[in-house]
């Protein structure tokens, strides 16, 4: 059971492995264990909130000083998985991408750029000793990528109204062999009708990802705090799933109009979520 918090945090999905306990080595494989026989873990808002809660003193902390033990857990089949936060190494990724999302002056009131030089320099020296560190956690804020679909079913959709003060949930789930199947199917069809681009650079860069874990792994799209962007009845009516798999399925059949309508579909729901963004 998730640890509820009635704080309410930025507008972000998540797209999530979580791996067997055999996958981890030992020492961490124990800690994981014991973590989750405990029975009772936070949650996503959770672990914003306390990411949020190190920007707040003077000068902010751009990035944990040490590595989160904290995890997401979940049973598949009788078996216990498990999807680390790795908070700080996500945070060091995050900073390197902030340089083109916001301008210079903007950037240099929210993070100092002392503050930014130290944690590029800690990240430097981190990664010298950890070359092969990935993250079990991607983010992506006020969008799904469209990529992240490839890899699900519409049948594999999960929506749970909100009820008592409670948030709604929107997620997909599915094994790892599965996602790893659709994925490559996807780019298949999409490099035999389409020129290469940013569509099948994403397609790439998950499918690289996603061949770091475990094979008995689960996969997870989780709709996170974009359900507080979009409209009941949207969060009801979104089969954005559904729409990749229907262009893709028309790309395959030499349908162009079929696909075109499937894709329009899609970046309609999703522009209007962006032009939320702007409006705030």
């Amino acid at each position: 059971m998730a640890v509820v918090s009635s704080v309410i945090v930025p507008y972000a999905s998540y797209l999530r492995v979580y791996e067997p306990l055999v996958a981890f080595p030992e020492p961490e494989r124990g800690h994981w264990t014991r973590y989750a026989e405990r029975g009772r873990t936070p949650g996503a808002q959770d672990e914003l909130r306390r990411a949020l809660a190190d920007l707040l003193p003077t000068p902010p902390v751009a990035v944990p000083v040490h590595e989160s033990a904290d995890a997401f857990v979940a049973e598949v089949d009788g078996v216990v998985c498990v999807c680390p936060w790795r908070t700080r190494l996500r945070g060091w990724q995050a900073l390197e991408e902030l340089a083109g999302q916001f301008p210079a002056p903007v950037l240099d009131a929210l993070l100092p750029p002392v503050v930014r030089r130290q944690a590029a320099a800690d990240y430097e020296r981190w990664r010298e000793r950890n070359p092969d560190a990935r993250p079990w956690i991607l983010t992506a804020v006020w969008h799904v990528p469209v990529s992240w679909f490839t890899v699900f079913s519409d049948e594999e959709r999960e929506y749970v109204r909100a009820e008592d003060g409670t948030a709604p949930v929107l997620r997909y789930r599915t094994p790892m062999v599965q996602a790893r199947r659709r994925l490559a199917r996807a780019l298949r069809t999409l490099r035999d009708h389409i020129d290469e681009g940013p569509l099948t650079e994403g397609l790439v860069e998950v499918g690289r990802w996603l061949e770091e874990f475990h094979p008995r792994s689960l996969v997870e799209l989780d709709y996170g705090g974009l359900v507080h962007a979009l409209p009941r009845a949207s969060l009801e009516e979104d089969r954005s799933a559904a729409d990749v798999a229907e262009g893709i399925a028309a790309l395959r059949a030499g349908d162009g109009a079929g696909a075109a309508r499937a894709y329009e579909r899609f970046t309609e729901r999703w522009r209007t979520v962006r032009e939320r963004r702007l409006a705030n």
